[in-house]
């Protein structure tokens, strides 16, 4: 009886080992089965997390999360809150309009954030306790608050704001006698402080200048500032970096130069200020961005590492004055360095198929947390402890993405420019990719153009999830003038824009067509501001493609010049204004697409925001009214209320589907059905 039973229960347990194994073999491609390819809503609902914070015992960290609504039409902003264990994830607010901008406290129980509640015209400091409840308002300014830091004892909170409008201009504004001198109806903005518990403020800087940006000294008895004469953005090369007491007193220049400086932080011991500067050691411009030291007491500024071969993004002081830390720019990844300020040495301490974003650095704690973005993965928060080797996820907000779609892969690829220089590129492969097939292929460019594209999930603009599940390859190459391979790289478009660029994206395509990827005769082009340009530029270079989109491109680089809300780093492309004495004409018309605008024959369409101020409206007309007085295909399609990006949700989908519709119809041959946003009707497209 007894042999019988264990017989029985080893017949139970035989069967149980077949079904798990049957499980541990199928599932696996049942959840894969259970995968479906991207479409533009979903794309448009993967949430933005930014701004980590790190609690200062390093036990919590806030961010925050940007989700879309679509019965509002946008995106909007909450704070939360999570164990760095990964544990306990909170959402701590839920205003109509959002919020940002977490601040932890010096002892962890409260949180300061930006918001725009109830009767407020403007941002205000609002505070909510760690421990959860109501949230209150702190700061009632006139004018709205930005920029906010926690003095070190808890007491202060630091802000930036805008000086407010007279009585005067006032009564003018509701008169509507309100005629405003262009460029000249700005506001400077100063820093300020507020005691929380009283709710009384202080102003600390005063003058005919713009505070653009600040950082408090580690002891609170300093503070760094980067001072411009005006707010415009066309000014930032004038701004120097200040360092003065925390009372706005015994300021000291320590910069004097016209190259735009930031990033400018204070010592550990208040004897250093290291800044990032696009220079060189003689302070020219148009170079990769370096770090910079200079004393605190004033005196010539040290390029630290002149020969680095990558471009600083960010960068911060170590624990000591002996150390600093910085993300920087490889081209195709962005990696965590170290550098040793004594010995004039650096090491990289991250390695992948990312990028790095979000970076935080805790002296407190000597711990990074950064977000890093995959291609499975738009960036989760991670933890790095210094010395450590391996960083560890804290948050899991993507996790998602690679559960439930089908993402495409993507390779780095490169090949020679028609000068032999080596160039790189990302390809994505189509869903479901055959090696012995060639594909349509999508050729995005990006903006900048003093940028590169990088590992990672991508941008709703770009959308290369939805364009592979369609069929189509994607290419972006990181051509001459590109940020993260080295000066004599990025200085390519000093003096004559069009050298190399457009010829490194075109010796990218034939290299692709010749690895048998690419199909010749399905091929179409887009990119939206510096992408734009090279739009522009590559239609009225070759025929090759059969329809093109052109966002927010430049076609006339001698009226762009005057109506750009910037001109900084445009001067270095053409050697001079376009206005000055021996004004370098050839050089501007030479490189506008304008020029050879009756060249083209690809069907292209042209995208623009209605308030766009860095690439203006203008230039899109101009394209326009020339590919149309030619007999081209085109429309110019315009997103009232938007600027240079466009962030309305609807604005967004109907940029994904115009455009695919084009290429669809010109490339493909094929039709195409609009998506739907949630709870529209079916839209057709206007071809």
């Amino acid at each position: 009886m007894k042999r019988r039973k264990e017989r029985h229960m080893q017949r139970i347990w035989n069967f149980i080992s077949i079904c798990v194994i049957v499980i541990m073999v199928i599932a696996p491609g049942a959840i894969a089965q259970n995968k479906r390819p991207m479409a533009m809503v979903d794309l448009l609902n993967v949430p933005s997390l930014r701004d980590p914070q790190l609690s200062h015992d390093g036990k919590q960290l806030l961010y925050v999360l940007t989700t879309a609504d679509w019965e509002a039409n946008k995106q909007i902003s909450h704070i939360w809150r999570v164990n760095v264990d990964g544990t306990q994830s909170i959402q701590l607010t839920n205003g109509q309009d959002g919020e940002g901008s977490p601040r932890w406290s010096p002892d962890g129980q409260w949180i300061a954030f930006l918001a725009k509640r109830g009767d407020d015209k403007e941002t205000q400091i609002y505070l909510i306790h760690n421990n959860g409840g109501e949230a209150h308002r702190c700061s009632k300014h006139e004018t709205g608050v930005s920029n906010i830091t926690w003095s070190m004892d808890g007491t202060k909170i630091y802000f930036l704001t805008e000086d407010p409008k007279t009585d005067e201009e006032k009564k003018r504004e509701e008169k509507k006698d309100d005629v405003f001198a262009f460029d000249e109806n700005y506001k400077q903005q100063h820093l300020w402080m507020i005691s929380p518990e009283i709710k009384e403020e202080q102003r600390i800087t005063e003058g005919n200048y713009t505070v653009r940006n600040y950082q408090i000294s580690r002891d609170g008895q300093k503070v760094v500032i980067s001072r411009a004469p005006t707010p415009l953005i066309d000014d930032s090369d004038e701004a120097e970096v200040w360092v003065m007491d925390i009372t706005g007193k015994n300021g000291v220049q320590l910069t004097e130069n016209n190259i735009y400086e930031s990033n400018a932080r204070l010592s550990p011991d208040n004897a250093q200020v290291l800044f990032v500067a696009g220079a060189n050691d003689q302070f020219d411009t148009y170079y990769n961005d370096n770090i910079f030291i200079v004393s605190a007491t004033g005196g010539p500024s040290q390029l630290l590492f002149p020969d680095f071969p990558y471009e600083i993004q960010q960068s911060r002081w170590g624990h000591d004055a002996s150390t600093i830390y910085a993300t920087v720019n490889m081209g195709l990844h962005s990696e965590l360095f170290k550098f040793d300020v004594q010995k004039k040495q650096y090491t990289q301490i991250t390695d992948g198929k990312h990028s790095i974003g979000n970076w935080q650095y805790s002296y407190k704690t000597k711990r990074h947390v950064f977000s890093i973005n995959q291609q499975d993965n738009a960036g989760d928060v991670w933890m790095l402890s210094e010395g450590s080797q391996e960083p560890v996820q804290i948050t899991n907000v993507y996790e998602y993405l690679a559960q439930n779609f089908k993402l495409p892969r993507q390779e780095k690829i490169t090949w020679k420019g028609e000068d032999g220089v080596m160039i790189e590129g990302l390809l994505f492969y189509p869903l479901d990719y055959q090696r012995d097939q060639r594909y349509p292929l999508v050729v995005q460019t990006h903006g900048g153009p003093a940028a590169s594209d990088k590992f990672g999930f991508g941008r709703w603009s770009s959308y290369i999830q939805v364009l592979t599940a369609k069929g189509y390859a994607v290419f972006k190459p990181n051509y001459r003038g590109s940020t993260g391979y080295g000066n004599d790289f990025l200085r390519d478009m000093v003096g004559h824009y069009f050298l190399n660029a457009h010829l490194d994206v075109m010796t990218g395509v034939d290299h692709l067509i010749k690895q048998g990827i690419a199909d010749p005769d399905r091929m179409v082009k887009m990119g939206w501001s510096g992408g734009g340009h090279m739009t522009n530029k590559i239609i009225t270079f070759t025929n090759r493609f059969k329809a093109a989109s052109s966002g927010a491109g430049a076609v006339n680089w001698i009226s762009m010049y005057g109506q750009s809300d910037v001109r900084i780093y445009r001067t270095p492309w053409f050697g001079g204004t376009p206005w000055q004495e021996n004004a370098p004409i050839d050089v501007y018309w030479g490189n506008s697409p304008l020029k050879d605008i009756s060249k083209v024959k690809t069907p292209t369409i042209v995208l623009v925001g209605q308030n766009d101020v860095r690439v203006p409206m203008p230039q899109s007309v101009e394209l326009y009214r020339a590919l149309k007085s030619n007999g081209i295909p085109t429309h110019l399609y315009v997103a009232p209320r938007a600027g240079h990006g466009w962030s309305e949700l609807l604005h967004r989908l109907y940029k994904m589907n115009i455009e695919l519709a084009w290429f669809e119809k010109y490339a493909m041959e094929r039709e195409y059905t609009w998506e739907k946003a949630p709870g529209d009707e079916e839209k057709k497209a206007d071809q």
